[in-house]
């Protein structure tokens, strides 16, 4: 039977974090979708909730085992009863749909809305007609990878375990035990005697082949693709983690140091007349933008393959070039108002609040790079580390260390999508999607949410692998670190830890680089050497 505090457990969280989802998407959404876009509303919360709830069942397949290893073979009263396996194979199904399924098709469909789809062919669309084409692109998207998925599963389904052979007596040389029936007919723990001096004798008995044999399985379609999806995140978590490890306390804590503070007259004159020249650098720059693109339009036709697809990639970065230059400008135009005419209204407590909570992130980074170095990497480990300080946390309470797991765990989701930003601001490779309060498109939701379900998976394989001694009877614990591990090609990368030092290296990067460059910056001559190049560019 399950335990009702774990299913209690279940359905807070459940709740909590559908509220918290509903906060931000009502806090943060922009008012052109106050009364719009309803339906990728929908999937952004419930991704959220998809999201945090693969993160947070670690911890709870954590307490459902309660450090048992009998939790999976039967009912006992030490364990919570739930069924951990059903429970993650919904997780592996959910993640591909959300990601590949509707993520994509609520974009293409919401960029039909907002008729940027496909360079304006949507603009002045019929809603059946948006349908229809998001329909479309949709459908192209979920050939390629279920093509993808198809094949894979069919050529590399198959893992091989390591096993050791161990050769013991025949069966009946063994003790004989009776058992009584309880009155409800049902097997449980405490009707096994404890071990008599003959079982010891058994024991002893037995021979072990120390040479290691295989054992080559297959594996079921959830947990294959649940291997494929933490093999295809995992590019993406050992990039935007290791950076968003690194960025993270820096950012909180300079968010206390360049606190706003009251101006006097000549900084206030300063500041307005420079905020002023970068507006009208980056009004010029738009309207060369403009003509350009209309210009590029009618070229375009006359262009070959090769040199047309070179024309678009330097159009589209120059706009993601501009777009970066408008964001930073739009907080410093924020921070100068702070400053301004909204000090005396400006809340104190908030650079307070993020001195804490860059100290704490701080602290945690730390404590994942040391668990990497210490633990992870070598073989075999320094010290376990987190692991020893999680089972002393339980001796205080029970449930702490499960807390200090779902903490550790979800800090990673968060430095993901703030590596991603980071990475976005300083380079030109994709545009970036901050999230604004009463600023943050529907795109962007959909494109943070579909980055934080990518890097799910790695997260909890991650900290699985982290926090193995703890966590050693769970579930995910059998998925990842022995069927995944074996699995073919995939589990290569796993074995050699080669995303581990993927992300250990680019942290280390990210802070010798953040030391020389802390402060994200995009002052006047930005503006001025883009407006140079576009002028050129017309001209010529």
């Amino acid at each position: 039977m399950a335990d009702i505090f774990l299913i209690c457990v279940i359905v807070v969280g459940f709740f909590l974090l559908s509220i918290v989802g509903l906060y931000f998407v009502v806090k943060y959404q922009h008012p052109d979708d106050k009364n719009d876009a309803y339906i990728p509303k929908l999937v952004v919360l419930l991704g959220f909730v998809l999201a945090g709830g693969t993160v947070f069942l670690l911890p709870l397949d954590v307490a459902n085992n309660s450090n048992f290893a009998g939790c999976e073979g039967f009912n006992t009263a030490v364990c919570g009863g739930l069924n951990m396996v059903l429970f993650w194979d919904i997780i592996y199904w959910l993640i591909p749909a959300w990601v590949f399924i509707l993520i994509p098709f609520c974009i293409f469909y919401y960029e039909a809305d907002d008729g940027m789809l496909m360079a304006g062919t949507s603009v002045g669309a019929k809603p059946k007609s948006k349908l229809k084409e998001a329909l479309c692109y949709e459908s192209f998207v979920v050939a390629i990878f279920g093509l993808i998925f198809a094949m894979t599963y069919l050529f590399m389904n198959s893992t091989s375990i390591p096993v050791r052979d161990l050769t013991g007596p025949e069966f009946a040389a063994g003790p004989l035990y009776t058992i009584t029936e309880e009155y409800n007919s049902t097997f449980s723990a405490s009707q096994l005697s404890n071990m008599q001096p003959e079982d010891v004798a058994i024991l002893n008995a037995n021979t072990i082949n120390f040479e290691l044999s295989t054992i080559e399985l297959s594996i079921n379609p959830a947990t294959f693709y649940a291997g494929l999806m933490a093999w295809l995140g995992w590019f993406l978590f050992a990039c935007f983690g290791g950076i968003g490890m690194a960025a993270l306390p820096l950012d909180l804590i300079l968010a206390f140091v360049n606190r706003p503070h009251h101006m006097d007259a000549v900084e206030f004159a300063e500041a307005q007349r420079s905020l002023r020249d970068r507006v009208n650098e980056l009004v010029n720059v738009g309207e060369l933008l403009k003509i350009e693109q209309e210009e590029n339009a009618q070229k375009y036709d006359k262009m070959g393959w090769r040199e047309k697809r070179k024309a678009m990639a330097e159009e589209k970065k120059t706009w993601i070039k501009f777009k970066q230059a408008v964001y930073l400008m739009e907080e410093d135009a924020e921070e100068f108002a702070n400053c301004t005419a909204n000090y005396r209204n400006y809340n104190p407590l908030i650079p307070i609040f993020s001195l804490l909570g860059g100290i704490v992130a701080l602290i945690i980074s730390l404590c994942w790079v040391l668990q990497i170095i210490l633990y992870m990497l070598p073989t075999p480990p320094v010290t376990p580390f987190l692991n020893q300080y999680f089972r002393w946390f339980e001796s205080w309470f029970n449930l702490l260390g499960v807390l200090s797991v779902a903490v550790f765990s979800f800090y990673l989701l968060i430095c993901a999508v703030k590596g991603c930003f980071k990475f976005g601001l300083r380079f030109l490779f994709f545009q970036v999607h901050p999230m604004k309060v009463n600023k943050t498109y529907m795109s962007s939701f959909l494109f943070n949410i579909g980055l934080v379900l990518l890097c799910a998976l790695p997260v909890v394989q991650f900290s699985a692998s982290a926090f193995q001694d703890y966590a050693r009877y769970t579930t995910v614990n059998q998925t990842f670190n022995v069927q995944l591990y074996y699995l073919k090609f995939f589990g290569w990368f796993w074995r050699s830890k080669i995303f581990e030092y993927a992300l250990l290296v680019i942290l280390l990067l990210t802070c010798v680089y953040l030391g020389c460059k802390p402060k994200d910056t995009s002052g006047g001559k930005d503006s001025i050497s883009l407006r140079d190049r576009l002028r050129a560019r017309v001209s010529g």
